[in-house]
């Protein structure tokens, strides 16, 4: 059993989906918007969020953060529709890497890991973003889009792990949590 330390139901989804044994905590840490690179910032913002839970838990804490990076640019999650909009406006046509922080900490230690993928993505057309961003689904999502959703049709082909994608890698999380000695299932569930 863990502390899944996320208010995403995206990662919930994710570990559900894998029999993991958790419980959600949603992390009260602060996250930090600008760092030198994007792997620094999700690395610092997932281990900001495992900590501040794990202060205060008995429990393994996992935390994660999500970007899109184009171009030396950061994505994170848009503000409103107008900033969804630039963001596949800009993403259109084009390469770019969804990076997420992983992080696990147990017992004062703390283990913590970057995963990288690759998107390409079709060129879309005014009509299809603001048809896409009518529907609500670009809004909480880091680069406006969710791969899980109707943006999949956007989507021409991925390069590295799917699940880091929609939110949290699963082959990283758990080769990690081995690290980390943490058991992600519950052995009485099996």
């Amino acid at each position: 059993m863990f502390i899944l330390a996320s208010a995403s139901p995206r990662r919930r989804d994710l570990l559900a989906q894998i029999g993991a044994s958790f419980r959600v905590e949603v992390s009260e840490a602060e996250e930090v918007r600008e760092a030198k690179t994007a792997e620094e910032l999700v690395r610092v913002n997932a281990l900001a969020k495992a900590r501040a839970v794990a202060a205060h838990a008995a429990l393994p804490v996992l935390g994660a953060d999500t970007v899109v990076a184009l171009a030396g640019r950061i994505f994170g999650k848009p503000a409103d529709e107008r900033e969804a909009h630039e963001m596949l406006a800009a993403l259109s046509g084009r390469a770019h890497d969804v990076l997420t922080g992983v992080a696990w900490c147990r017992g004062g230690q703390e283990f913590s890991t970057v995963e990288k993928t690759r998107v390409f993505f079709a060129a879309l057309s005014k009509e299809m973003i603001a048809r896409y961003v009518a529907t609500g689904e670009p809004l909480g999502k880091a680069g406006a889009y969710a791969v899980q959703g109707r943006a999949a049709v956007f989507v021409e082909r991925i390069e590295g792990s799917f699940s880091n994608v929609v939110g949290l890698p699963l082959h990283a999380a758990a080769h990690l949590a081995e690290k980390a000695g943490v058991d992600l299932y519950d052995a009485s569930r099996a």
